[in-house]
């Protein structure tokens, strides 16, 4: 009906009549997403389960694919076949890694639960001196968290720093039924997002293939195969992020253990842990873990609190000089500065998950815009050297 340049102008002001309808309707726009995000959000929760989980699996499936070249022709089993054993054995090894870490942990922790109770009760004199002694007035700071939103049973508790302490005990109570609340929302959606998950893992080659036919029908042969180098990109390169973090997780929580083993540092099971569970968040992760182990060190052995500090960063520094460029190094393409300039970007945007997830991000990002830039480099010389000719 229409020839090519008129269906493209006709389509660029049906653009343009939509784009100003939704800025001058915005509220309303957000609104509508913001529904749609809350009906779909355990499909998106098991697309994004589906791309972390497919690293693994795919780790898996070469081992498989490997072994399965050892046995004799008529006994090899299906692409279908290797894809669920890869699933189940991934899932086999999470679930096993979580009763290990839970195993190892929670004795650990009830342990310090019961050290650092009396000794935090034994030390909150010792703590309201100090603040008095430095200007701080405990009883105003008290009624300020008590105005904060303490109720007013919870205000009568107590005063100075005795009364802070009942104030955080009264405040995690009354917290407790709201977050029992969101908690089974929470796990209803992450049970139906795993079960997704899996479907999708089972079916990621039907769907690539059906992905790929209905790209090849409807796009440009150039814009189909741009729209594979880049999901290419992005999975190769969070997987080369997530092997390397992985790895430097256990090294580093390992280093950590051992070291404040070798020092006699109280609580160097439980610190390890934290520090192998905040590596996988950069920057962020190793002053929160540092933090912590220093408090607790601090109410255990205050004597021995610097102490911790000082061989928690010698091994930090020893392991970021060392380690970690061999480990994970240069994996996703970044330098010290962009991995920086991700980190705070995805923090400010996302929080902790924006943290995590914005570097391999910006890693795609950049290697796309360096390749672009060498293309139109080369096109330039050629254009040059056509010109000389």
């Amino acid at each position: 009906m229409f020839d090519q340049k008129t269906r493209r102008a006709l389509f660029l002001i049906a653009f343009g009549v939509c784009l100003y309808a939704a800025m001058m309707h915005l509220d309303v726009v957000l609104g509508a997403l913001s529904a749609a995000v809350d009906i779909f959000f355990p499909v998106l929760l098991g697309l994004g389960f589906a791309f972390v989980l497919n690293v693994p699996v795919s780790g898996m499936e070469r081992l498989l694919h490997r072994a399965v070249g050892l046995l004799p022709e008529g006994r090899r089993p299906g692409e279908g076949a290797i894809t669920m054993a890869s699933i189940v054995l991934v899932l086999i090894a999470i679930a096993g890694g979580a009763v290990l870490g839970v195993t190892m942990l929670v004795p650990e922790l009830i342990a310090s639960a019961r050290t650092v109770a009396p000794l935090l009760a034994e030390r909150l004199p010792e703590i309201e001196e100090s603040l008095a002694a430095n200007g701080v007035d405990v009883e105003k700071l008290a009624q300020f968290f008590q105005g904060a939103g303490a109720s007013s049973a919870t205000a009568a508790a107590g005063s100075g720093a005795q009364g802070l302490l009942n104030l955080g005990l009264g405040s995690i109570a009354s917290s407790v039924f709201a977050a029992a609340r969101s908690t089974i929302s929470v796990l209803s959606s992450s049970v139906f997002a795993f079960v997704i998950a899996v479907y999708v893992l089972a079916s990621k080659c039907t769907l690539g293939r059906q992905v790929n036919r209905v790209m090849d029908a409807h796009l440009a042969p150039g814009h189909a195969a741009r729209i594979r180098h880049v999901a290419s990109l992005a999975t190769d390169t969070y997987s080369k992020f997530l092997s390397g973090q992985c790895l430097e997780a256990c090294i580093l929580g390992t280093l950590i253990f051992l070291a404040f083993s070798l020092f006699r540092l109280p609580y160097a099971g439980l610190i390890g842990f934290l520090t192998a569970l905040f590596a996988f968040v950069p920057y962020v992760g190793a002053f929160a873990s540092c933090a912590i182990g220093a408090f607790l060190t601090l109410l255990a052995s205050p004597e021995h609190a610097l102490l911790c500090v000082i061989v928690y960063l010698a091994v930090q520094f020893i392991e970021n000089q060392f380690i970690y460029p061999h480990v994970v190094g240069s994996s996703v393409g970044l330098s010290a500065l962009w991995t920086l300039i991700a980190a705070l970007v995805g923090g400010k945007l996302f929080g902790i998950v924006g943290i995590v997830f914005f570097i391999p991000i910006v890693a795609v990002l950049y290697e796309l815009f360096r390749q672009w830039t060498n293309a139109r480099l080369a096109e330039r010389e050629a254009r040059g050297g056509a010109a000389a000719r």
